[in-house]
């Protein structure tokens, strides 16, 4: 079986490390993004494009889906990959909306790192669930 290299093994632990933090509710892995990452969200939402750097995928993404929840999202990895400079990562994640319901969503994501920073990230996961909780919470003010 080969051997991992250091560098996937490092950026490999680096997204684990991540993703420990974002379950214990002390960091996440949107902090490994390089100010000028890209972000493409897949499928047919209408928040799914390419969005041209970190803070543009913040301000239109996670800021007001982090508003829209009572308690933060926490993820479960399934499973977490290395090959070159590509993370894939295998996980669900729950939360609980302001409306109260929960949330619920398997994700999956590629991470192309360079010099430890998320350079490019594509996501996947169930739009008909995202948007279905984007369309019926409010963000809070």
């Amino acid at each position: 079986m080969p051997q991992a290299s250091a560098g996937q093994m490092d950026n490999k632990s680096l997204v684990r490390n991540s993703f420990e933090r974002w379950a214990n509710g002390t960091g996440g892995p949107f902090e490994l993004l390089a100010p000028d990452a890209e972000w493409t969200i897949v499928g047919s939402s209408p928040l799914s494009k390419t969005y041209p750097n970190k803070k543009a995928f913040i301000d239109e993404v996670i800021a007001p889906f982090n508003a829209r929840m009572a308690k933060p999202l926490v993820p479960s990895i399934r499973g977490l990959y290395a090959d070159g400079d590509t993370v894939i990562i295998f996980f669900d994640a729950s939360a609980t909306a302001n409306d109260g319901v929960p949330y619920h969503n398997t994700y999956t994501w590629y991470f192309s790192m360079t010099a430890g920073q998320v350079t490019k990230a594509v996501a996947f996961f169930d739009t008909r669930e995202f948007d279905e909780f984007w369309q019926r919470v409010s963000p809070k003010a």
